[in-house]
């Protein structure tokens, strides 16, 4: 007990009064866990809320907006179920107590400082949510539920993007707080994967910390709620809870809140975990776990203000466990007694929070029926007052952006190509600063050696090789102002020991990063790079929610090997390839996939590139032959893919990501052996923005979605027997046996741009050799 426990009035007690204290305090509607935690003055902290403050008890006028709150919650239901009787909707029958106390705790939050909140959750009183706590119009929802949710209507009378069910959908709203303050709430789209949303809400909330320079993280908070089945049962929680404390990774703390009614879709709890409760997962991070009574609605509200405290105080993950019921169904056409007769026979005769609240406050003469009454009358003219909108409600854009991009183009609007190249000198400033290292710094002599050699090739501008070409774009964008975050498995030094952005002092063990010194020698807020925890789902899903915030920095994640990716598949499926089109959310997030046969075995050698053009949307019966649907054929494809063979390329493909008015993920399958291949390297003069050096063509210094046979042919040349179409490092084993053999007669052209396919280059280059037969070659057996 704590030391205030006992009354200084009342210095003495007998042990059944000192019991009957504690009962009060931890034997009520909220169970406390927090003895785990390592940290005393954490625990006392805690302990001085639980055992010393007296329960709390609300005023009048509190309890009003309360019930307020509770009617809303509980109508919004009964309305749904009323209008549509057999249409899934996956309410909050049961757990109606989660929005009021939502809605309080976003009060407290703000009054302690909170502005913004990102919120993540699953289908299950999403809408309620939506209408409730988010405010998306109610007319809207309503249309969603008549019509379906349509696809947004362009200028040009086109629709652009498929749509999802309308319990997928996400928005955001200024929310006016009980205490006069604005706290801008923002609902991140998501697939039906359950949890699979966890790690992009605490990446795009981390972005928005970045942004807003909330560098103590007190003015930006994410929020998850989760199902009981789910927050035990899938993997991405735990991976989610591990980045909570990382440096590069923290958000100063999310507050869980687990709907808990008991059962997941059919499964009893006794089948779906092994531990005693669902969020025991949670200990792991040494976070409080409060388990309160979903029917009780002042105890919901008590421990949602309180997790709301210790978030601002303690800048840590909290967990509150809603324990409710599920009053239907898995969905409102299932039938719940199939599987669980006796809870549903229970459930059945039970009393709705609401019902409980409204008997208490009718008790306690706070309320008379009268007062009720007007509150439901009032709720329910409005629902019907939407309801009679929702049949003219015409869907327009920014109903489906959580975010606008001011200035960006969508799909069905043409952009236009900006050149990546860098003017000369800014090239070889940018350069001397990532291949100088402090004079009292004492890097390995191996490491050494190679900023030696990265020096004398800016010097001379001879021999770029692929990691130069990488920190080289790098210091380019962050000259313009823009913000790059690299992140993924051992990204410092590389995992082929390539890249080594983060130097090491060998004697004092200091670390040094080239790159935060390209600008006045001082730039550390605009580059991170950092090590990732050994995952690959929750680290992308956060790069990805990251790389949404703000379209004006390069956002990357590298796979240690390209195999490894589908250990995020989900990512890839159900966000990457697909979330432009279902909810009209673009991202630049570059994903690097080391790919390549090099005698490791299969766990070692294959990216799956196959796998992310068969994902992709190019149409391949559909050859753009117009300027302006060949400018349109990027924009309208939902990601490209990339195998590039020159660093010059990577440069360039790279810097695109940022000089466009659109943006579209970029799957880059990187090389491995061609890290360090002689004959893979670049000039200087590749990179810069001068007409009449090699990289500036007709239009301009750019990526080159095909690269033409090196060999300086015609226009047309009648002597090429065989055209060979290649991509990747197959291209460099193929020039050297064409060397070999004295091969005059055979061009050999790199597909770069794979999705969407380069076929205006290809045409061009079919023309240029009337004579041959094209002779496709792949690096993998058995490719497409």
């Amino acid at each position: 007990m704590m030391a205030g426990f006992l009354s200084e009035n009342r210095p003495v007690l007998t042990l059944r009064e000192i019991l009957g204290k504690l009962e009060r305090a931890y034997c009520g509607p909220i169970g406390f866990e927090y003895m785990h935690i390592p940290d005393r003055d954490k625990c006392n902290w805690l302990r001085e809320k639980i055992e010393t403050v007296a329960p709390r008890e609300y005023p009048k006028d509190r309890r009003l907006v309360m019930l307020d709150r509770l009617i809303w919650s509980t109508q919004f239901e009964n309305f749904l179920a009323t209008k549509w009787a057999t249409a899934k909707r996956f309410g909050l029958e049961g757990g109606e107590t989660l929005i009021p106390g939502m809605k309080e705790m976003f009060d407290r939050s703000a009054d302690l400082g909170v502005e913004n909140i990102v919120i993540g959750m699953p289908h299950r009183g999403r809408l309620n949510v939506l209408g409730n706590v988010v405010r998306k119009p109610l007319s809207q929802i309503f249309s969603e539920f008549a019509g379906g949710t349509r696809p947004v209507e362009g200028e040009d009378g086109l629709y652009t993007g498929t749509g999802d069910v309308k319990y997928h959908l996400g928005t955001s709203y200024d929310r006016p707080t009980r205490g006069g303050k604005r706290i801008h709430l923002s609902l991140v789209a998501n697939p039906s994967h359950l949890e699979a949303v966890d790690p992009v809400v605490i990446g795009k909330t981390r972005a928005k910390q970045f942004y807003s320079n909330d560098d103590d993280r007190t003015k930006n908070m994410g929020i998850l709620i989760h199902g009981d089945g789910s927050f035990a049962g899938q993997g991405v929680v735990y991976e989610t809870l591990h980045l909570s404390a990382l440096p590069n990774y923290t958000t100063g703390g999310t507050i869980h809140i687990v709907v808990n009614n008991q059962v997941a879709f059919t499964t009893d709890p006794r089948a779906g975990r092994s531990s005693q409760y669902c969020t025991d997962v949670a200990k792991a991070v040494n976070v409080p776990i409060f388990h309160v009574n979903g029917d009780d609605l002042e105890a919901v509200v008590r421990v949602c203000e309180l997790a709301a405290e210790w978030r601002q105080t303690f800048h840590s993950d909290v967990v509150v466990d809603l324990i409710c019921y599920r009053r239907f169904g898995h969905n409102e056409i299932d039938e719940p007694s199939f599987t669980q007769p006796k809870m549903y026979q229970v459930i059945k005769n039970h009393p709705s929070s609401l019902k409980l609240y409204e008997q208490k406050l009718l008790e306690t003469g706070e309320v008379t029926k009268e007062d009720v009454q007007r509150i439901h009358d009032k709720v329910n003219r409005i629902l019907n007052e939407e309801f009679a909108k929702s049949k003219d409600y015409v869907p327009n854009k920014r109903d489906w952006l959580s975010a606008y991009w001011t200035g960006f183009k969508s799909p069905e609007q043409i952009s236009r190509v900006r050149n990546t190249g860098v003017k000369p000198e800014v090239l070889k400033r940018v350069g001397q600063a990532i291949t100088t290292l402090p004079e009292s710094f004492k890097p390995h002599r191996a490491v050494k050696k190679i900023f030696e050699q990265r020096a004398a090739m800016i010097e001379s501008g001879e021999g770029i090789d692929w990691a130069v070409a990488e920190a080289l774009a790098f210091a380019a964008l962050i000259v313009e102002g823009n913000h790059v975050r690299l992140s993924g498995q051992d990204v410092e030094r590389g995992t082929f020991s390539h890249r080594h952005s983060v130097v090491h002092d060998q004697e004092t063990g200091a670390k040094y990063c080239p790159l935060d010194h390209v600008v006045m020698n001082q730039n550390e807020e605009l580059f991170t790079v950092s090590n990732s925890s050994l995952s690959e789902f929750a680290v992308l899903g956060f790069e990805l929610g990251y790389s949404m915030e703000n379209p004006n920095s390069l956002v990357l994640w590298e796979a240690q090997f390209g195999d490894f990716s589908n250990g995020a598949q989900v990512m890839f499926d159900q966000f990457l390839s697909s979330g432009e089109a279902k909810w009209l959310r673009q991202t630049g997030l570059v994903v690097l996939l080391p790919h390549g046969y090099d005698g490791q075995g299969p766990e070692h050698s294959s990216s799956r590139l196959e796998r992310f053009l068969q994902m992709s949307d190019d149409n391949p019966f559909v050859i753009p032959e117009m300027d302006s649907t060949l400018r349109k054929q990027i924009q309208e494809c939902n990601w490209q893919v990339v195998n590039v063979t020159t660093p010059a390329n990577y440069f360039h493909v790279l810097r695109r990501q940022i000089h466009r008015d659109f943006r579209k993920p970029l799957i880059v399958t990187a090389p491995k052996n061609l890290l360090r291949h002689k004959e893979c390297k670049s000039n200087l003069s590749e990179f810069d923005d001068v007409e009449g050096h090699p990289g500036f063509d007709k239009q301009g210094t750019r990526f080159k979605r095909l690269i033409k046979d090196r060999n300086d042919h015609k226009e047309v040349e009648e002597g090429i027997n065989r055209l060979v179409l290649c991509s990747g490092k197959v291209y460099y084993e193929l020039d050297d046996e064409r060397k070999k053999s004295e091969r005059s007669d055979v061009a050999i052209c790199r597909v770069e741009q794979l999705s969407p396919f380069p076929y205006d280059l290809i045409q061009r280059e079919l023309k240029r050799y009337p004579s041959m037969n094209p002779s496709p070659q792949k690096s993998n057996p058995l490719f497409l």
